[in-house]
């Protein structure tokens, strides 16, 4: 009898034993972050930078050129979200729009010919991104690489005589690339300097029978302070 009640109580206790290594082997394995601050969450700044590059004229048939060097101050917000993985990697999406002062002349040449009082003022009026983001966290510093679309209201004026004759305006869509460091002071507070390339594409443009095309291409340093939500 009193082997019976030993055996049957040992056969319980192997049951409930195995029911519940059942259940923590079924039950999902959270992800685990190291220790330290963590760059997971959403974030909105204010932005101030640099920029310098190229605006030029290329007109169908090699007619006309009208290279300028461009540069100016920009300014304004950016928003996101990073995600930080178990492996310190993260991975984010960016967006940002700025004032722009980056304008410049540009010396108008006709078949090989500067043309006296001619030329092109190039002007990038605002300036604007949406790209994505990849970082490696090393506690409250991340470095990273962003690239995407960008955008930007460009202007570009026909000058003859040293006087303004005709102006074309669009909105351009390129593209961007760059690199940058953030650093998180505290928590809630995060500081960013980077530099980009950007080639904001072409304006197109007919005047007195010409064709062609005012193009954009600019680099830039910027720096950043963001509150993290």
């Amino acid at each position: 009898m009193n082997k019976l009640f030993l055996t049957n109580v040992f056969l319980l206790g192997l049951s409930g034993i195995a029911s519940a290594a059942d259940a923590v082997a079924l039950e999902p394995s959270p992800e685990i972050l190291p220790a330290g601050f963590v760059w997971t969450g959403g974030y909105i700044g204010l932005q101030a930078g640099y920029g310098w590059g190229d605006g030029n004229l290329s007109s169908d048939g090699g007619v006309a050129v009208a290279p300028a060097d461009i540069d100016g101050w920009l300014g304004g917000v950016y928003a996101g979200y990073n995600h930080q993985l178990a492996n310190n990697i993260v991975v984010g999406v960016d967006a940002d729009i700025a004032w722009s002062g980056i304008d410049g002349l540009g010396q108008a040449v006709v078949l090989g010919f500067p043309v006296p009082g001619g030329g092109v003022d190039y002007e990038l009026n605002w300036t604007g991104a949406v790209r994505a983001k990849l970082g490696y966290a090393v506690d409250r510093f991340l470095p990273y690489i962003a690239g995407g679309v960008a955008f930007a209201g460009a202007d570009a004026t026909i000058v003859a005589g040293g006087t303004p004759i005709q102006e074309f305006s669009d909105t351009l869509v390129g593209w961007t690339v760059g690199v940058g460091v953030e650093y998180a002071f505290t928590d809630n507070l995060l500081a960013r300097a980077e530099y980009r390339y950007t080639d904001y594409g072409d304006l197109d443009f007919t005047n007195a029978g010409l064709t062609g095309r005012f193009g954009f291409k600019t680099n830039d340093v910027r720096v950043g302070l963001a509150y993290k939500f």
